[in-house]
């Protein structure tokens, strides 16, 4: 009965844009389609799932991969870079489906439908930052697969809490919505707002611990957000070699922008940079209350760094 419900898995599917590649061999099937069609049947309550294959040979699979955040640390850039190389299916939009209830109810099979077409060598990505700071998602995560590859990119956390005010303060700029100034969420009674969602999302090593209760570090690729903004080809590189793709990606895909102040891309000769909405200035920081922030950063920066065995050039202040 198994085997019959295998090979009945075609799904007349809705059109959509897929890779117009010549077609592959259907019954090539690979390692990791394989394990895509025994989670199917384990988390099918009916046994009821499809997979949705194109007569061009490509399909929708679940991630292989996932970025997993962090808010306001560079992933879009690092989508949109790993991107470049062409074993590489990312998911456009933010998926949501770990965190969001709503999502997570509709099954794995909705979590397919939200993925791009792609071909058996490809690996399926998709990003949803919010996914680091929710403590229910990385159980939710391995209990879909165990082997998945992670990838976080972190930046400076004070620098971090900036930017994650200025998306928030234009956002409601452009509704023509009030919003009080970063000094109002940042000091509370005097003293620095420790409840400041902002700053939570910063305290990485809280937010690591929770991961590395279901998956071993070396199934989590820390991506250095500063370094990637300044330059970002090595930290590219290193991508590559955690996921096991082969060196595609060079140094001549990036070109600074001085007009934008940060790196684009070039792909076959066509220039695309990140939406406007990107590297935009932070809002002006009282030096006192900067150097407050990141005092308050030291210590849990300090477990971080021994937590994953590295540190990162992050600023710190230490009240003398």
């Amino acid at each position: 009965m198994a085997a019959f419900l295998l090979g009945a898995v075609l799904l007349i599917v809705q059109p959509q844009i897929v890779p117009s590649r010549p077609a592959i061999n259907l019954n090539a099937e690979t390692s990791s389609q394989s394990v895509q069609r025994e989670l199917l049947k384990k988390t099918s309550q009916k046994n009821d799932f499809k997979e949705n294959i194109h007569s061009n040979g490509s399909c929708q699979q679940l991630p292989q991969t996932i970025i997993i955040g962090v808010r306001k640390g560079g992933t879009r850039a690092l989508l949109e870079m790993l991107s470049l190389h062409p074993d590489i299916a990312a998911a456009e939009s933010e998926v949501h489906f770990f965190d969001w209830e709503d999502h997570y109810r509709n099954g794995l099979q909705w979590y397919i439908n939200q993925m791009p077409f792609s071909y058996p060598h490809q690996i399926t990505v998709e990003k949803t930052p919010a996914y680091f700071t929710s403590p229910k998602v990385p159980e939710r995560v391995y209990s879909m697969n165990q082997s998945m590859r992670l990838l976080l990119i972190l930046r400076d956390p004070s620098e971090r809490v900036l930017s994650d005010y200025t998306q928030v303060f234009y956002n409601h700029m452009q509704k023509h919505k009030p919003y009080p100034s970063i000094e109002q969420f940042l000091i509370k009674n005097g003293e620095l707002n420790v409840d400041y969602k902002a700053i939570n999302r910063s305290l990485y090593y809280i937010h690591m611990q929770n991961w590395l209760k279901h998956f071993p570090l070396d199934h989590i690729h820390i991506v250095d957000g500063d370094k990637l903004i300044k330059d970002p080809f090595p930290e590219i590189e290193k991508v590559e070699r955690f996921l096991k793709l082969s060196p595609q990606i060079n140094a001549s895909n990036f070109y600074f922008n001085k007009t934008k102040g940060f790196y684009c891309l070039r792909d076959s000769g066509r220039e695309r940079c990140l939406h406007e909405s990107k590297g935009r200035a932070h809002p002006q920081v009282d030096t006192r209350l900067l150097e407050k922030l990141q005092e308050y950063f030291h210590e849990p920066n300090k477990k971080f760094f021994e937590l994953v065995g590295r540190t990162f050039d992050w600023h710190t202040f230490v009240a003398s």
